[in-house]
């Protein structure tokens, strides 16, 4: 069962399930979408076949996926989707909700209580709407079974994501039920894992593709680059698709890969995102083609998130031009605005962690805060020529608030987003020489603009 079945699923996961099929084909996915009916309606008059565009320079290839049996709309069959998670035959229940659908706050890592959908779950346990709720649910279903429990497989951007999700999961339980919050404490497996693919939003120009391609119409092709990685902690006391066959990497302990992607991939995604949108850039591939950017960009990976990261991470010096030759994909459509979503949730795991290490050091941390200060800019709803930024943020109107409070005075604007706990806890606010670099480049962001802004920094 996979819950949150939206494009990066079905670019990722579900093609090295697929793959897996043509040598064990006793697995298959069922899919849930959580908040909306789209993916299933797409794709249910099609068998819930799919194609996958994969984008190069070099032209785009496609092929047919048909690792996914079925997809349930949380909204609308939520008997079914609970019924579905306590079926003996569901042995994992995977998740690619995006960060905010934890229902957590970042800044700690544990549930939040008074997220709306907390509140419900705690309030209407049987009727639970979070993803989390859903998971406690089910598992209180089969231990009243007597069926064995799942394993809960995160595959979103989290720190140490399978700790962090099984936290919010006990932590949820617990307010409920002592003895549930230890069962599951007791009996059920939370593997950490590491994913790496770049999936922008499929556009017309793509459903064009995939039929000449193929041949067929596809209501909702997905496109992807040709890069995969998924890194995974080897623990399913209930079983598992042999995952090595198609690619995936089993390992004992995922946090040296999980730390290395998450500040030298989505860190630097999130700057190239902020930058590149407020300089006028829609995709990734134009951001990075700015020396400006790009310089900001290398030096990130290379002198400040490189330095946080343990010895066994890896070759960092030939995964950063990885990463480089990835962004520079003229193929790979990924829009700046789109990787610029929820960054209040994104920004402790993609660039924070990495500033508070080299705070710790006693070393500069000017591009990583740059990233911040974009971000802070970004956030205020304004581009550099006045426009409206469509801002896809959960807190959005309150941080678009506390800019206007500040009369487009830099310090103003950074002295009251610092004071926001859940995204910069009590440790960052209170570091002047973070304040200070803060200051200085969100002046020059308001002053000078972004791409003047990343040249100067370099």
């Amino acid at each position: 069962m996979h819950l949150g079945i939206g494009a990066f699923h079905r670019a990722h996961m579900a093609m090295y399930v697929d793959d897996v099929l043509r040598l064990d084909p006793s697995w298959g996915i069922i899919g849930a979408s959580l908040r909306r009916p789209d993916t299933r309606n797409a794709l249910a008059p099609q068998d819930f076949l799919y194609t996958l565009l994969t984008r190069s320079p070099a032209g785009a290839t496609a092929r047919i996926v048909g690792a996914i049996l079925g997809v349930l709309d949380a909204a609308t069959q939520r008997r079914d989707l609970i019924a579905a998670m306590v079926d003996p035959r569901i042995r994992i229940v995977s998740l690619t909700v995006t960060e905010k659908g934890y229902c957590h706050d970042p800044a700690t890592g544990e549930i939040d209580p008074h997220h709306p959908d907390v509140r419900h779950d705690l309030a209407v346990p049987g009727e639970p709407v979070s993803a989390p709720g859903l998971i406690v649910r089910a598992l209180e279903l089969r231990r009243t079974a007597g069926t064995a429990p799942f394993t809960v497989l995160c595959c979103d951007n989290l720190p140490e994501n399978g700790k962090t999700v099984r936290r919010i999961v006990i932590g949820l339980a617990a307010r409920r039920d002592g003895t549930l919050a230890d069962y599951i404490s007791n009996a059920v497996s939370f593997p950490s894992t590491m994913v790496d693919r770049i999936v922008p939003a499929t556009t017309d120009e793509d459903r064009r593709l995939a039929c000449d391609l193929t041949g067929a119409e596809d209501a909702w092709p997905v496109v992807t680059e040709p890069f995969t990685q998924w890194v995974i902690e080897d623990r399913f006391p209930a079983g598992r698709p042999k995952l090595e066959m198609a690619g995936a990497e089993l390992v004992a302990d995922v946090r040296p890969y999980e730390l290395m992607k998450l500040r030298m991939l989505n860190g630097s995604h999130s700057t190239i995102a902020y930058l590149g949108y407020l300089g006028g850039r829609t995709y990734v591939s134009q951001a990075i083609a700015d020396p400006g950017i790009q310089a900001v960009v290398r030096g990130l990976m290379t002198d400040e998130a490189a330095s946080t990261l343990p010895q066994d991470a890896g070759k960092l010096a030939a995964y950063r031009d990885a990463l480089l030759e990835r962004f520079r994909n003229p193929a790979l459509k990924h829009q700046t605005w789109q990787i610029a979503m929820d960054g209040s949730q994104k920004l402790p795991q993609r660039l924070l962690g990495t500033i508070r290490d080299r705070l710790a050091m006693g070393r500069p941390v000017t591009r990583a805060a740059l990233g911040v200060a974009a971000w802070m800019r970004y956030v205020g709803g304004r581009d550099e020529h006045g426009r409206d930024i469509n801002v896809v943020d959960p807190l959005a109107p309150r941080l678009r608030q506390i800019v206007a409070a500040a009369q487009e005075s830099p310090s103003q604007i950074v002295e009251g987003l610092l004071r926001v706990a859940e995204v910069f806890g009590e440790d960052l606010p209170r570091n002047s020489a973070f304040r200070a670099i803060l200051v200085d480049h969100l002046t020059s962001l308001m002053r000078h603009g972004a791409v003047e802004t990343a040249r100067r920094v370099g």
